[in-house]
């Protein structure tokens, strides 16, 4: 990487293509008039630099002639004729773009370049905002230890490094994507570039016209009498004294601080969150077995678990509401509820005092790094707990700080400081069971989902997770969560009530096509998708099924998108239907495997064998890293009768990827067809530990034990957990 030199004066400008901006019915300029000291603050968050035109006030990077290189890809960064641009290149291809705008601004900054009219994506290249001190002023790859092929998914021309579809919504006001999947095509629009006055207040026309001082116009402006937080003298923490809080306003955060599907074009201000997203709840791979954040999954799904979120703290305790930063620095924010005397001491925290490890965010709130430079804090305010870690490979901050350390230590530690810790209740033990893999039954499952003294946000995720348990429920275990009070336990009810036999599905289901959040009728319409309507639910249910299918329409741009369409056209028997959107898959993203598979599984079921071998080479060759790709090439080989060939590929796909059981379990069942039983049992053994749900895998071990009359070696599979 180039060093970094001061990046010289340029003038602001925008460069020639699509016109992102539209009119707005009030810009923040407008607001400015009345409202300078909160205008004075906004300017100080990252709202305000959430997007900019690339201009000499915007780009923090260096342009100064500046090459890097990552695995093969390049690029100069350069300005000519007043105009930050990029010459990027891999292998042969060479492309020059004009920056078009900037995308946020610390840790990091992004850069948007226009590929093709209305189009935006995001360089692959991003500048790292820290201090020279902190190993900034760089500029660095978005995937640092990784090649990222042309053909791979996460290659920066793909449709999941696309900005229209991927981030514009969370970064400008009033944006609409404006997505056309016939022609495949963008017309991005919005309000104002960046996040502004509109994202939180709303449409404040009416309010602008008036001359009036001192109209409630915020978000969180009272309608009911005011409480506050008061700590009696004997009490360690602070309770909320007062009518109760009126917290809906944090939807308004949600509605980008979540990991979600949109269910709707844009945001709605002050608009309840499940009427315009589908959550995902947390769960693994996203989330450690115990809640605590592992991939990109934003602040919603953590602050829910956290006992703060159910005492009814909202974001704006701790957060400005026009800055966003924290209100105090250190310990002091904590300690507008927490008692000092008994959590800011040394007894409490082991530490030297104002050093980092006495900072209550440090121990409760750890960091995850996301986008290489960037440490988001975990809002699920956990107590450490080594002990735990062991057994769940979850992490812990005493040995994310203590990395010389074992998780054993740093049990010893805390038993020694603070007597045993307190017993994780049954219901938790087996929700982190289910998180981390592991078979459970169905009398515990259930007991995570009764559990009222568990958060809500978990319980409703283990209702989901409920398939991995049974095939099959009465309605005696669904029905208190199809009407329950709580809206994620019934949204989770809602989907799962496909594990319902199918007439008392369409009996039990059908009140919640007319449930007042969007999110959860549309649950319940896929749920029913396949069923026989009664009339009197069929207009409701037309009306739901009609929003799960503009639902699924706005992520078209991505395969994902396509493919739901497709599945969801062939249950309802639209086969011709179906095959459009399969190829659509494929022509939106010809690097996501499974739009191929889909389309070849379909041809399957027409006997189109030609075609499911046509469609599967094309996948293979756009794709010849693709272990899925792979499995089906030699599931159709072994239809075809061709079963030597198949082994290759079944071994391929095992190879390419390891810790798909269902790859190991094809390949050693092939390798015994070929009478290779003594190399697949002894091959089965080498392997079998790589995969924890191996139960499949161990009755295969048995058989191939008895049907070589390997005594020794049926005792291993026997005795193996």
């Amino acid at each position: 990487m180039a060093s970094f030199l001061a990046t010289p004066f340029v003038q602001a400008f925008e460069s020639a293509g699509h016109d992102f901006q539209k009119d707005a019915p009030i810009s923040n300029l407008q607001c400015l008039s009345c409202h300078q000291q909160s205008h004075d603050k906004w300017q100080q968050s990252d709202h305000a630099k959430a997007m900019a035109i690339a201009d000499k006030n915007s780009v923090l990077a260096n342009f100064n002639n500046v090459n890097v290189e990552h695995y093969g890809q390049k690029a100069h960064f350069f300005i000519k004729d007043n105009h930050y641009q990029v010459r990027i290149s891999y292998d042969d291809k060479v492309d020059t773009f004009s920056i078009k705008y900037t995308f946020g601004h610390y840790p990091l900054q992004q850069y948007l370049v226009e590929t093709e009219e209305g189009r935006l994506q995001v360089l692959p290249f991003a500048w790292d905002a820290r201090t020279k001190a902190q190993g900034g002023q760089r500029w660095y790859h978005n995937y640092s230890h990784e090649e990222i092929r042309p053909e791979d998914r996460l290659h920066w021309r793909q449709p999941l490094q696309n900005w229209n579809g991927m981030c514009a919504d969370c970064h400008s006001d009033g944006l609409k994507r404006n997505y056309d999947s016939d022609k495949n095509q963008f017309e991005t629009t919005f309000d104002n570039i960046n996040v502004g006055c509109l994202s939180c207040h709303g449409d404040m026309s009416e309010h602008a016209k008036t001359t009036k001082r001192n109209v409630a116009n915020d978000i969180t402006s009272t309608k009911h009498p005011t409480g506050q937080w008061l700590r009696a003298a004997a009490d360690k923490t602070a309770q909320w004294q007062g009518a109760k809080r009126d917290n809906s306003f944090m939807d308004n955060c949600f509605a980008c601080h979540a990991l979600r599907a949109p269910l709707t074009d844009g945001i709605k201000v002050n608009t309840p969150f499940l009427d315009q997203f589908m959550p995902q709840l947390p769960s693994a791979p996203s989330y450690h077995a115990d809640g605590q954040i592992k991939e990109e999954v934003y602040v919603y799904g953590s602050f829910l678990q956290s006992k703060m979120y159910n005492k009814g703290v909202n974001c704006l305790d701790c957060h400005d509401k026009h800055t966003m930063k924290l209100k105090i620095e250190g310990n002091g924010l904590c300690l507008q509820c927490h008692g000092g005397e008994v959590y800011n001491v040394k007894s409490h925290h082991q530490h030297q005092e104002s050093s980092t490890g006495a900072q209550c965010a440090n121990c409760h709130m750890p960091t995850n790094r996301y986008m290489g430079v960037d440490d988001r804090r975990d809002h699920s305010f956990k107590i450490p707990r080594p002990d735990l870690s062991a057994e769940f490979n979850t992490p812990n901050a005493c040995t994310q700080c203590h990395e010389d350390k074992t998780n054993q230590w740093a049990s010893d530690k805390l038993k020694k400081w603070h007597g045993k810790p307190k017993a994780v209740s049954k219901s938790k033990q087996f929700l982190m069971a289910l998180n981390n893999g592991q078979a459970i039954n169905l009398e515990d499952h259930l007991s995570i989902i009764a559990d009222t003294k568990l958060d809500v946000i978990s319980r409703a995720s283990a209702l989901q997770m409920l398939s991995f348990t049974t095939q099959m429920i009465t309605i005696e275990i669904l029905k208190p969560y199809l009407t329950h009070q709580e809206d994620l336990l019934r949204l989770s009810a809602a989907s799962t009530a496909l594990l319902l036999s199918p007439a008392i599905r369409v009996l039990h289901l059908s009140p919640l096509l007319a449930d007042k959040y969007k999110a959860i009728r549309v649950a319940a319409a896929r749920s029913l998708a396949t069923s026989e309507i009664a009339v009197e639910h069929q207009q409701v249910f037309n009306d739901a099924f009609n929003e799960l299918l503009s639902s699924n329409e706005l992520t078209s741009w991505r395969g994902e998108g396509r493919a739901n369409q497709g599945l969801l056209a062939l249950e309802s028997n639209q086969v011709s239907k179906a095959e459009r959107a399969f190829l659509g898959a494929i022509t939106v993203e010809p690097y996501f495997d499974t739009g191929y598979i889909n389309l070849a599984d379909l041809y399957r079921t027409q006997q189109r064998s030609a075609e499911v071998a046509s469609v599967l080479a094309k996948g293979m060759k756009n794709l010849p890293m693709s272990g899925a790709l792979k499995y089906a090439y030699g599931l159709h080989l072994v239809r075809t009768q061709r079963h030597l060939k198949a082994l290759d590929f079944f071994e391929k796909a095992t190879i390419l990827e390891p810790n798909s059981a269902q790859y190991l379990y094809a390949y050693i069942l092939s390798l015994d067809g070929q009478g290779d039983s003594i190399v697949a049992l002894n091959k089965l053994q080498k392997l079998i530990g790589n995969y924890s749900d191996n139960q499949q895998l161990k009755e295969l071990g048995l058989y191939l034990a008895q049907k070589t009359r390997n005594r020794k070696m049926y005792d291993w599979f026997i005795g193996l957990k």
